[in-house]
């Protein structure tokens, strides 16, 4: 194992193991902390993973013990890694003000203003610097597909659009799908990114697909009893929208009577699980 991956905790879960480290990241310069689920099969060789980015507030704790991801993964051999929302610890000026700025909603983007972009630059962290370090010290092949909730469902799609290279697929649970145009996202762009409203196209998913398309199939799912739906701050309509124009395949659910809640992502996870594991496994 890599000396700069410190193992915190280790948990047997339906075979497998759920295991916490922590490590130095150079690229947010600070300590950080994440999660990674290995399945029974990891034991005998590397194998693919979903890699699962988490919403406002989240740390790397909450989609590990509130989605019942581990049984499925198990099954189909596959690894998840998830990775912290924000940098910790740097205590930038107005930092913890907030619940949906700073701490914990660090918007997977590479930050261009400062003070944040001495130390915001999780689009870097989790396509550059976290992939290299975890292959590097843990049994995963490096194919890997990508997912998330709400921040973190705009933080795959980002991801995944603006490096395809790296994943086989891509979906999202109630994504932030045009974050130029919802109060979170202008809230987060203006101080992240600056108020240059052009410079915030490269990290929308709408804005990217419109430009440049996309060769991923995409899977969304969306509550619609979802209270940040009803506030406008998730707008799946211009996701279905810019994918229409764009001529992107694009399966967006609309399941009747689902929140924005964890009890959402339970009930319908096996669903992405097969969704990615289809592809990861060919």
């Amino acid at each position: 194992m890599s000396e700069s991956l410190r193992e915190l905790s280790a948990q047997r879960s339906f075979g497998g193991w759920h295991r916490r480290y922590g490590h130095r990241s150079g690229t947010l310069d600070c300590d950080m902390e994440l999660a990674v689920y290995l399945p029974p099969a990891a034991e005998h060789g590397p194998v693919p993973a979903l890699w699962w980015l988490s919403g406002l507030t989240c740390t790397d704790e909450n989609f590990m013990q509130k989605a019942g991801a581990h049984r499925l993964a198990a099954e189909l051999g596959l690894a998840i890694v998830c990775p912290d929302t924000s940098p910790r610890g740097t205590d930038l000026p107005g930092e913890h003000d907030s619940w949906d700025f700073g701490s914990g909603a660090g918007f997977y983007v590479n930050a261009s203003r400062e003070p944040w972009s001495a130390h915001y630059r999780m689009f870097d962290y989790v396509t550059r610097e976290l992939p290299s370090l975890l292959e590097a010290a843990l049994p995963l092949n490096g194919v890997r597909s990508i997912s998330g909730h709400s921040m973190g469902g705009h933080g795959a799609l980002i991801c995944a659009l603006k490096r395809p290279e790296l994943y086989r697929s891509v979906s999202a649970f109630a994504p932030i799908a045009n974050p130029s145009a919802c109060p979170w996202g202008d809230k987060a762009f203006s101080a992240y990114l600056g108020e240059d409203r052009e410079t915030w196209k490269a990290w929308d998913a709408c804005e990217l697909i419109r430009s440049q398309g996309c060769d991923f199939a995409l899977l969304v799912d969306q509550g619609d009893a979802d209270n940040f739906l009803h506030d406008g701050q998730l707008r799946p309509e211009a996701l279905e929208a810019a994918c229409e124009d764009a001529r992107v395949e694009l399966t967006l659910r609309r399941q009747p009577g689902y929140d924005h809640s964890y009890f959402f992502i339970a009930s319908f996870i096996d669903e992405h699980l097969r969704f990615h594991g289809r592809q990861l496994s060919r």
